[in-house]
């Protein structure tokens, strides 16, 4: 018997129903409100300098698509500038321009960790890491989240059982859904001690800390053993992410990275708004300086209505539990205004659905006080349903 087209999706259809049945069925829903979700932190995105910058160069002839990968005809100028100068921003040897974190992560952790090496990732990187570690040559394993003995404790129980390689140690400077910082101190203290790589994301800090934006991993710029990822379409309010490295690492991904050579090159107006983005930083450090300021205001506030934060930073986790629970919050939170998004397994542990609270320069501190009465307000309604 032949199979009709509705036998042919049965399948996924079943796998979509038991994903509503666990209240995890993901769509998509229109920008609405107080932005209270994105993570465009210093509100580039939308900033006139940045929209100039683009219009100045497309006006002067900038393309808007590369046109091949950027070992064929797709290596622009404008890709070039901005690697140039993203490395001595960051104060690294070399820049690599990515169309996006999640393939930057991809791309190294499939091409630099060799077979025999170690990866150590903590157990809460971003899934783009996660991947790039299942697809990659080299063995992997987790430890404890923020637990730098749990890393050493990965490296000396492999050394025992007779690993031989390299060890790569790969952590996020600033975690995405509870908003807490990596030890980064420690792990570089580690990364030294055994010769080893570590690998840092640095997607929601680059542009919000460090000098000038600089990132949590710029005391230990320049060193050999580091590679950085700073994504460009958070606080820089673009798209694209650039891995900074010793010259000798890019080279090789250069030449060995199939995410790279066989990808199309990212639009040379974006290289531009990236680049542009990098000289506000530099030029409008108040922007970093707003945005600090309203983060200690909103940890206060939070505080006076009598909660507390797990995090310090412009990520605040508001932990509901239950998935249903959280969904009907955020919910009742963008009837009111604010554009809160739930966040669901698996992007975070089963039993620790939350709303995930971004602080943004998109909003104001009187917006801040307004969204947590509602927050308070809106908890105790669901509880008592």
């Amino acid at each position: 018997m032949t199979s009709t087209g509705t036998d042919k999706v049965t399948t996924y259809a079943d796998a979509l129903q038991a994903l509503s049945e666990l209240d995890r069925l993901r769509c998509f829903a229109p920008r609405s409100g107080l932005d209270f979700g994105s993570n465009d932190y210093l509100a580039l995105a939308n900033a006139p300098r940045m929209k100039k910058a683009v219009s100045v160069a497309l006006e002067a002839g900038t393309s808007i698509g590369a046109g091949g990968s950027r070992l064929l005809r797709g290596n622009c100028d404008e890709h070039e500038c901005l690697e140039a100068e993203a490395a001595r921003f960051f104060g690294a040897e070399t820049a690599l321009f990515f169309s996006g974190g999640y393939v930057a992560n991809f791309a190294i952790l499939t091409t630099l960790p060799q077979r025999g090496d170690l990866l150590v990732l903590d157990s809460l990187v971003h899934a783009s890491i996660h991947e790039g570690a299942r697809a990659g040559r080299a063995e992997f394993r987790e430890s404890t989240h923020n637990d730098p003995m749990s890393v050493e404790d990965a490296i000396r129980d492999w050394r025992a059982k007779g690993g031989r390689g390299r060890v790569w140690i790969v952590a996020e400077s600033l975690y995405s859904m509870d908003g807490d910082f990596a030890p980064l101190k420690d792990l570089v203290a580690i990364a030294d001690r055994h010769d080893a790589f570590l690998m840092v994301d640095e997607a929601h800090a680059t542009g919000v800390y460090g000098e000038q934006g600089r990132g949590l991993t710029a005391p230990y710029k320049g060193r050999e053993n580091l590679l950085v990822v700073h994504t460009c379409g958070k606080a820089l309010g673009a798209a694209g992410a650039l891995v900074t490295a010793s010259t000798v690492l890019r080279d090789f991904m250069v030449n060995r990275c199939r995410p790279f050579i066989f990808a199309t090159a990212p639009s040379p107006l974006m290289a531009v708004a990236v680049q542009e983005a990098l000289l506000i930083l530099q030029e409008e450090p108040e922007r970093q300086q707003c945005l600090a300021t309203l983060v200690a205001f909103a940890h206060r506030e939070i505080g006076l209505r009598g909660r507390s934060s797990p995090s310090n930073s412009q990520i605040v986790p508001y932990i509901v539990g239950d998935n249903a629970r959280a969904m009907r919050l955020a919910s009742a939170l963008q009837a009111r205004g604010f554009d809160i998004r739930a966040i669901r397994p698996p992007t975070v542990l089963a039993g620790t659905a939350r709303l995930r609270i971004s602080l943004t320069l998109n909003v104001s501190e009187d917006d801040v006080c307004h969204m947590l009465d509602a927050l308070v307000e809106e908890t105790w309604a669901i509880r008592d349903e």
